[in-house]
């Protein structure tokens, strides 16, 4: 059984023979119950204090754990987004690749195509070379040709005019 600030006050001495002084034991008592009591008020306030220190923990608690588990999924959405962003920059590094080989076949085939050109202006500068060599020694001959022969007089040409 609990003893309270009441009971103590309430507390009744037998008093025997030459018994206690009961002045200095009512006094006594008071004090005792004083004293009680402002315990009893402490402990009440420092049950109420540790209810709300209790409840404020359960509170910080609740939030530590929504904010680890906030953190984890921040974590895994941040492994999310680099995990496709390397997917994505792969794409496009892959894409650029596959542009850069189209360029360089272009080029390639372009430069087959200018290689082949130039053979052919090639071909075609050996031909007229050789066409304009024909001509200038046919030209040749014909110049020492006329140049082997004598010149008609221009008396012969006149008579065989007259005698037509």
């Amino acid at each position: 059984m609990k003893l309270t600030p009441l009971d103590i006050r309430q507390k009744q001495f037998k008093t025997g023979f030459r018994g206690l002084d009961p002045k200095d034991v009512e006094a006594f008592l008071d004090l005792v119950a004083s004293e009680s009591e402002e315990l009893a008020k402490e402990n009440h306030f420092l049950k109420d204090e540790l209810t709300r220190q209790s409840l404020k923990i359960d509170a910080y608690r609740e939030r530590e754990k929504t904010l680890q588990e906030t953190m984890v999924a921040a974590t895994k959405v941040a492994d999310d987004i680099q995990h496709q962003a390397k997917k994505q920059a792969e794409i496009v590094v892959a894409e650029a690749e596959l542009q850069a080989e189209k360029i360089v076949q272009g080029a390639h085939q372009r430069l087959v195509q200018v290689v082949s050109e130039i053979n052919e202006l090639r071909r075609q500068r050996t031909q007229f070379e050789s066409q304009v060599r024909s001509v200038i020694e046919s030209h040749q001959k014909l110049l020492e040709t006329f140049a082997s022969q004598p010149a008609p007089r221009f008396e012969d040409n006149v008579s065989f005019l007259a005698k037509k």
